[in-house]
């Protein structure tokens, strides 16, 4: 993406760039996190992230939430050496590019989401991109596998309610 190039998001979607920022915020500033990617997504857009620096409960929150996901997926992939992983709702999130132990990482959000990704984090070998809603059939988008499997759900369940997070996992 270059880094004139002002992502095209609004609404729910936009929110990835407000939590991207907190992490690369955190990483050059108190360093309660270590997110590089998270620095060079930022160095890479063209945003205002004016109001994201005045937030500093949102700030708190996603460093909290980040040092708590990245600990317990830690420990999973410990346990459950070459899991698949399931992101859902990932926007910016760069927890696979600070894992290891995994077989392959899915990362899954809306469309207008995943276009800005695949600009900013590509996919790789073990990394995939699945364009869709998580109310959506995303199940069928895995490929088989052996073994364990982790799903992650950061930062959507607030706008759901309880009937939508248990289609999410009616696949």
């Amino acid at each position: 993406m270059d880094m004139n190039e002002k992502p095209k998001l609004s609404g729910v979607p936009e929110t990835m760039l407000q939590t991207v920022y907190a992490r690369a915020k955190e990483t050059k500033t108190r360093g309660a996190i270590k997110d590089t990617k998270a620095v060079e997504i930022i160095d890479k857009i063209n945003y205002d992230f004016s109001l994201a620096d005045k937030d500093s409960a949102m700030h708190s929150g996603v460093v909290a939430r980040t040092i708590i996901l990245d600990e317990l997926t830690k420990k999973y992939l410990n346990k459950y050496k070459g899991a698949t992983v399931v992101n859902i709702a990932c926007g910016l999130d760069t927890r696979c590019y600070r894992m290891n132990g995994y077989s392959h990482w899915y990362n899954l959000d809306l469309p207008e989401t995943i276009t800005v990704r695949q600009k900013l984090l590509p996919e790789s070998r073990e990394i995939s991109q699945i364009a869709m809603s998580a109310m959506d059939d995303w199940g069928s988008e895995i490929a088989e596998h052996d073994g364990s499997a982790m799903v992650i759900i950061e930062g959507l369940t607030m706008y759901l309610s309880e009937k939508d997070v248990q289609q999410i996992f009616d696949v």
